[in-house]
């Protein structure tokens, strides 16, 4: 009999181990993911970006030497990642038990919201955000949100903190997830731009990005946005669309997540097969990168390869967080 590829057995292994979900001490739940092998990054050409997003201006795909060259990444040991984005009620309750001050809060200078007064026919996409500025936080991003939410407004920093009260708490480890592990886990097995295939359309079932409800907000940017409603004009609540092939909901959307490593364009070159732990902190202080794109993302920049960065202390409102959990 044929013996079944690595992948097969890996993408196998992967869709038993999504049926088991632990909760932690604060709500969180948790899938444990195979060890396994696969290809990080993207080769696709210009051209092909090109046509699948016309609206975008083509310069900015040639900026986007960082996402290669592809190469094989071995992950040795299985690990739990966070089934969803850390919601702002879990990040609250953090925050009772634990005593800690979000860096928006302790440092003074708080951290950006929306601005409903903005005139969205004519402001600048970015514009319609302020800060940072004391009246905004994790707790108040200038739009609605629910307890089932996702935190927005947290650093690299405050995951930090919380990835060490929640180990010191219950005896596990908890830490943010490499860059590595992080695409490993939002692929799920796949090589198409995003978990749910290659074609952007496929974002309004499986995440919440730049869509029509979006674009009423930002009429100069109607071009951007898919072809229609996801039912979310800011976050949404998490698991609110359908989860990848290893039951992780989010991936893609709702909020960037912050990862482990320091970003330097070229890494991939002399990146490890084994473990990738990201290169060393840079001279000039360096960035982090965060993954996955937001609810205010257009569908290119939520593809399973882009990769983003921010200073340790940014807040705003479009970042988050998904912790990881060792076996």
């Amino acid at each position: 009999m044929r013996e079944k590829s690595p992948l097969i057995l890996l993408l196998l292994s992967g869709l038993i181990q999504a049926q088991v979900a632990e909760r932690n001490s604060l709500g969180m739940s948790f899938v444990r993911l195979p060890a396994g092998e696969f290809l990080m990054g993207s080769a696709e050409s210009q051209a092909a970006q090109a046509q699948a997003y016309p609206a975008l201006p083509r310069e900015r795909f040639e900026l986007l030497q960082d996402e290669g060259p592809v190469h094989l990444v071995r992950i040795s040991k299985p690990f739990w990642m966070g089934q969803h984005e850390l919601t702002v009620g879990q990040f609250r309750r953090f925050i009772e038990a634990s005593g800690y001050r979000p860096e928006s809060e302790a440092d003074g200078t708080g951290g950006y919201g929306w601005r409903a007064d903005y005139d969205p026919a004519t402001t600048q996409r970015g514009d319609a955000f302020e800060g940072r500025d004391a009246r905004y936080s994790w707790r108040h991003p200038g739009f609605a949100q629910g307890d089932d939410h996702p935190v927005t407004n947290v650093t690299w920093n405050d995951a930090q903190a919380l990835a060490a009260w929640l180990t010191k708490t219950e005896g596990r480890r908890y830490r943010l997830p490499t860059e590595a592990e992080w695409e490993y886990a939002c692929r799920a097995g796949t090589r198409t731009r995003y978990s749910s295939g290659d074609d952007p359309q496929s974002l309004l079932k499986a995440a919440n990005t730049f869509d029509a409800d979006s674009a009423r907000l930002w009429q100069r940017w109607q071009d951007m946005a898919l072809k229609g409603s996801d039912g979310f004009t800011f976050t949404a609540p998490v698991g609110s669309f359908a989860p990848n092939a290893w039951g992780l909901h989010d991936m893609h959307g709702n909020v960037w997540e912050w990862v482990a490593d320091w970003y330097e364009d070229d890494y991939y070159a002399r990146s490890p097969l084994v473990d990738p732990q990201g290169p060393e902190k840079p001279a000039d202080g360096g960035v982090k990168v965060r993954r996955g794109g937001s609810w205010h993302t257009w569908a290119f920049y939520a593809r399973s390869s882009y990769r983003n960065w921010n200073a340790p202390d940014t807040r705003y409102t479009l970042v988050g967080i998904r912790l990881v959990r060792e076996d």
